[in-house]
């Protein structure tokens, strides 16, 4: 499988080799132009070769980047012509022409991924202003940067004007050593919340991220895709992805699920059930009009249930992702890397905050095998959000 990346400029091209806790397990599996060979994995100047066959079992994803190098364009905004292509064999597969770039300045390009027994790509086009560091950082590798050089060195001091005694002080005695007073302490340091402004952000449970970005219109239209694997290969679980609204007194307006696809007059909207898991990509997706919910709608909770009865246990690689459906662009990814031996999930909260939307991750487990079953759940997570304290 060859993945290939072509741009106006120059870009430098990278892969991370990822296991399915989301991270690298060293610097071994970052394979770039000083270290172009892992396992399977072979970098070329204008992409990276993959072998499927010979990828190491524990290797869940093989993530193709590609970062500005300083001889063109300051961002992938502003850069133009990139396009990536993917071909198995020596022969074209897909072509992915990300759009809605502006201030990024390294890029996701595409997932080469297992699903079951077989491999699968998946476009990503995902950029980070803060560059490759940022990147590596998110998948769990520590990026050195250079050292400041050292300050010039400071004048000779001059030579101690001898002094005596401070009066009243009988000549002989040694000094008295200065008092230590204490300082006051300024106020510590404001940490605010986490926005977009460095691009896609991954979300840890129960962190908050604000959907606004400086300098960008708010946002109207997004999806919340979920997706998940089998534990045990070549077993099928069907798990059902579910929205439930919630108002701003804490209590169910209404919900979409496989059974009911549409809410609040077309504003949430369900993909459609998935059995299996089974298939390229998400498995299910939510799409939510934020301008067209009902003033009284606080929070949408999205949630996923195992309608057979699988428990947790049984799944691996859950995980949801806000995506901006304007610009097609993920904004947000939060990874289940725990399971609990129960049938529900409440994975994420999309919730007012004043004139903007926000998204927390939550990650906790209820038994349900159904929608129905979550409603209580729901109710309680968005109250606990909206809690002092919290």
């Amino acid at each position: 499988m060859a993945v290939r990346v072509t741009a106006a400029a120059p870009v430098d091209i990278s892969a991370l080799l990822v296991t399915a806790g989301g991270k690298v397990r060293g610097d071994a599996d970052f394979v770039f132009y000083n270290q172009p060979e892992a396992p399977g994995v072979r970098y070329r100047p204008d992409g990276v070769d993959v072998d499927p066959g010979s990828v190491e079992e524990v290797i869940e994803q093989v993530v193709v980047t590609a970062s500005l190098d300083g001889r063109g364009p300051a961002t992938f905004g502003a850069l133009g012509g990139l396009r990536m292509d993917v071909a198995v064999a020596g022969q074209p597969v897909a072509v992915f022409e990300p759009d809605g770039l502006g201030a990024e300045t390294a890029l996701l390009c595409v997932e080469i991924y297992r699903r079951g027994a077989q491999w699968k790509v998946r476009a990503v086009g995902q950029g980070y202003a803060n560059g490759l560091g940022g990147i590596a950082a998110d998948y769990g590798i520590s990026v050195a940067e250079e050292e400041p050089p050292p300050p010039p060195p400071l004048p000779p001091a001059a030579p101690p004007v001898p002094q005596g005694p401070p009066p009243g002080v009988p000549a002989g005695l040694p000094p008295v050593p200065p008092v230590a007073r204490p300082v006051a302490a300024g106020p510590p340091p404001a940490t605010g919340k986490i926005t977009l402004d460095k691009g896609k952000v991954s979300l840890a449970k129960r962190q908050t991220v604000s959907l606004v970005k400086q300098g960008a219109p708010p946002l109207r239209r997004v999806a919340m895709a979920l997706g998940w694997d089998a534990a045990a290969r070549g077993g099928n679980i069907d798990l059902d992805a579910s929205a439930i609204l919630i108002d701003d007194r804490g209590a169910k307006i209404d919900a979409v699920w496989y059974g009911d696809l549409s809410a609040c007059n077309g504003a949430i909207e369900h993909s459609g059930d998935n059995l299996t898991g089974a298939g390229s990509g998400d498995d299910e997706l939510i799409r939510v009009d934020l301008e067209r919910l009902p003033p009284h709608a606080a929070a949408v909770v999205f949630v996923v249930n195992s309608y057979r009865g699988h428990k947790f246990t049984a799944v691996r690689n859950a995980y949801c992702r806000l995506i901006d459906l304007d610009s097609n662009a993920e904004l947000v990814r939060f990874d289940l890397t725990e399971s609990a031996p129960r049938t529900g999930v409440v994975m994420s909260v999309l919730r007012r905050a004043g004139s903007i939307w926000e998204m927390t991750a939550i990650g906790e487990f209820e038994d349900g095998r159904t929608v129905r079953a979550m409603y209580g759940k729901a109710e309680s997570v968005v109250r606990s959000l909206t809690s002092p304290g919290w």
